[in-house]
């Protein structure tokens, strides 16, 4: 399994196949909030800068449990939460910062895999229910943003080292793996609804 040293270049990612397994070392920008992504499109529309870098950054859909303590913020676990919501969103993020690596459960629709082509970006597929070992990875917290939302909406900037495993669900050519499963399923599908056509006729 590989290992990438964030943030990536174009060139670290060019060459991963749809199916490869990778871990990630490095800065990683996290949040679960349909709130913060349209926080995120309020800034690209007015010019403003975002409270953390994004630029060709690492940037995850990940949910968190976690705790205001007297030494601040602290994640006690992490799990990935459904990229499919963000999907009318995500193709002007992925474009305007060049996001280099995106993650999450559930994959990105077909423009989000345009806009990943168009920028060398690939997505990542989280391992389900496997809280523990991804939160394992976190080493510190390195920023945290927009505060006046709950705990997981934030976004956040986490140090990581050996974030994974995570399979590569959308290459940087933008190929992407839940089109091939849904053209293969689509492919099967008349074939199947005639053998339990026939099924039926035989037992009537």
């Amino acid at each position: 399994m590989r290992n990438i040293t964030l943030p990536a270049t174009r060139a670290d990612v060019a060459d991963l196949k749809l199916g490869d397994m990778v871990t990630l070392s490095g800065p990683i920008v996290v949040t679960a909030g349909i709130p913060t992504h349209h926080r995120i499109i309020d800034c690209i529309e007015n010019g403003k800068p975002t409270p953390i870098e994004l630029e060709e950054s690492a940037f995850f859909h990940l949910g968190s449990y976690s705790r205001e303590t007297e030494n601040g913020f602290e994640i006690l676990y992490m799990n990935p939460t459904t990229s499919t919501r963000f999907n009318d969103l995500m193709p002007r993020i992925i474009r305007h910062f060049g996001l280099r690596c995106i993650g999450g459960k559930g994959g990105l629709d077909a423009e989000c895999a345009r806009a990943l082509g168009e920028v060398g970006g690939v997505y990542l597929s989280f391992l389900g229910g496997g809280a523990p070992i991804i939160s394992s990875a976190i080493r510190r917290i390195r920023q945290v943003a927009w505060d006046d939302l709950i705990s997981h909406y934030r976004l956040v900037e986490l140090e990581v080292e050996a974030l994974g495993p995570l399979t590569v669900a959308i290459d940087a050519q933008g190929r992407s793996l839940y089109q091939d499963i849904d053209e293969t399923a689509a492919a099967k599908r008349a074939g199947i609804l005639e053998q339990l056509a026939r099924q039926r006729a035989a037992t009537q």
